[in-house]
């Protein structure tokens, strides 16, 4: 017992002048290491008590065990000594009140939410209305009233987030379109901006929660050319007066006939040039669009017959990059002070 006392003695000795000796946390917490650490000094003599007679290894223990506590106090003695003396040092620290401050940050409008009401207010000026919406919707709303019966194949195409058997996160704005029709007789015109979700792959161009704006008008003697100039008219309010706007064939469930919406690059404006934007095409596709279609119509009670009508939908984050040439969707998502700034 008393060899192991005397080493204690030691080790509380020359622990003691090492934590007194260190200049900052990272050499006391190197001496704490060395002494107290999982394969330090301490723990050498811990494995030593197997050596002595049985006697004497619970006081053994007890010894050891106080020295610790003894090396623990010094320890939280010298963290506080350090830490003092790093604050006398920041409050001795000379500042130079001539040095220009640093300049406040402003709050700006987000991108997206500008594109969003810059869309708006173009439909608002030809007496389009803005209607809101839940963002989890029945079933019936987001597919079946819109010609998407159960069995259609169009549903795999929007891989929904479903949050019960018939509740889902809608994954466009289209269920205003007919919750609008079903509570107002024609004519009607509105627009219907949102936040959807699909379950797609996070990329360069796809978001799973994504911003988007419909339109509708129904009437009596609407056609296809009204819509063409609708639509062109505002490609040329969000990105200038040279756009031009191409409407392509295409397959929607919920309008006949479809077409997807494409607007010349706003990077390379169709030039035939290498371009990272359109990969070469000279085109950007905005969306979809189309006549309603005459089951839709009769689903709300309106006679096809007598009212023909259009619709559209475009993703705002894909306004976005074309309005402001951004080569990746997800930059309107990370927060970047200095992007927000530069686009602000």
């Amino acid at each position: 017992m008393s060899d192991l006392a005397n080493s204690l003695s030691d080790l509380e000795r020359r622990f003691a002048g090492a934590a007194a000796h260190a200049a900052d946390t990272r050499e006391l917490d190197a001496a704490r290491v060395a002494f107290l650490g999982r394969s330090g000094e301490v723990t050498l003599l811990r494995r030593s008590i197997g050596q002595l007679p049985a006697s004497e290894r619970p006081d053994a223990g007890k010894v050891i065990n106080a020295a610790v506590e003894r090396m623990e106090s010094v320890f939280e003695r010298e963290s506080a000594r350090i830490a003092n003396l790093a604050f006398e040092a920041e409050l001795s620290r000379e500042i130079d009140v001539t040095f220009p401050s640093i300049e406040p940050a402003a709050g700006t409008i987000h991108p997206i939410r500008r594109v969003l009401r810059d869309a708006c207010a173009y439909f608002e000026r030809r007496g389009f209305a803005v209607v809101l919406g839940p963002e989890v919707e029945p079933d019936y709303y987001n597919f079946d009233a819109l010609n998407i019966p159960p069995t259609h194949p169009a549903r795999e195409g929007f891989d929904s987030f479903f949050i019960t058997d018939t509740l889902l996160l809608r994954p466009h704005t289209s269920p205003m379109q007919i919750r609008t029709m079903q509570q107002h007789a024609p004519p009607i015109a509105v627009v219907a901006p949102g936040r959807c979700y699909r379950r797609d792959a996070v990329d360069a161009r796809h978001l799973f929660q994504f911003n988007q704006v419909e339109g509708l008008l129904v009437a009596e003697g609407i056609h296809f050319g009204h819509l063409k100039g609708m639509l062109t008219g505002l490609c040329r309010e969000l990105f200038g007066s040279d756009q031009r706007v191409r409407f392509r064939p295409s397959f929607f469930p919920f309008t006949e006939p479809s077409a997807e919406v494409d607007t010349t690059c706003p990077k390379c404006k169709a030039s035939g040039e290498p371009c990272n934007m359109c990969g070469g095409s000279g085109w950007i596709e905005l969306g979809g669009s189309g006549m309603v279609h005459p089951n839709v119509l009769r689903e709300v009670g309106y006679d096809p017959d007598v009212y023909t009508g259009w619709a559209f939908g475009f993703g705002i984050e894909r306004l976005g990059l074309t309005r402001y040439d951004i080569d990746d969707i997800r930059r309107f998502v990370d927060s970047d002070p200095d992007f927000l700034k530069q686009l602000a």
